[in-house]
Parts: C-alpha cells; sequence; structure tokens
C-alpha cells in the first residue's frame, strides 16, 4: 500500500547538478581557496556546513534543482525592491 503523503514527480529532492556543484565548493575548501562573501571578498571558509550553504546557493543561481533555501520568503517588500 502506498502512504498517504505528499507526492514529488521526481524520487530526487536536490539535482544532480545541484550535488555537484556541493562537490566543487567541498573540495575547493578542502584546497583552501572558498572563500564567503560578494565576489569571494570574504574570509577563507572553514566550516564544513558554510562550504555545503555556498555550493547550494551557486546551484541554485544556476538554475539547478534545489528547495528553496529555508526560512526565505518572497514577499511584498521583496518584489518591490526588485
Amino acid at each position: 500500500m502506498k502512504s498517504e503523503g505528499r507526492t514529488r514527480s521526481s524520487g530526487r529532492k536536490y539535482g544532480k547538478a545541484a550535488s555537484a556543484s556541493v562537490r566543487r565548493a567541498l573540495e575547493k575548501r578542502k584546497k583552501g581557496t572558498l572563500r564567503s562573501g560578494k565576489g569571494g571578498r570574504g574570509g577563507k571558509v572553514i566550516s564544513r556546513k558554510q562550504a555545503i550553504a555556498i555550493g547550494l546557493s551557486e546551484a541554485r543561481a544556476r538554475g539547478a534543482k534545489v528547495p528553496r533555501a529555508p526560512g526565505r520568503k518572497t514577499g511584498a517588500r521583496t518584489r518591490a525592491a526588485e
């Protein structure tokens, strides 16, 4: 029997491009070349969690299949600013 929950069109929550982007960010972190901030002007990234967040953010910017970031909402304020 199938459970009565939400059904997704695809079984994957994150796309393959998203996982590749995260992998690339983690490798850059390991090498010590991953930097935070706009244009990499921030400090060196040490945290693994931060590296994953950067990878997912880059994947989102490229249009990969990634769920929306938690705590991010599109409201009247953000639409008015655009």
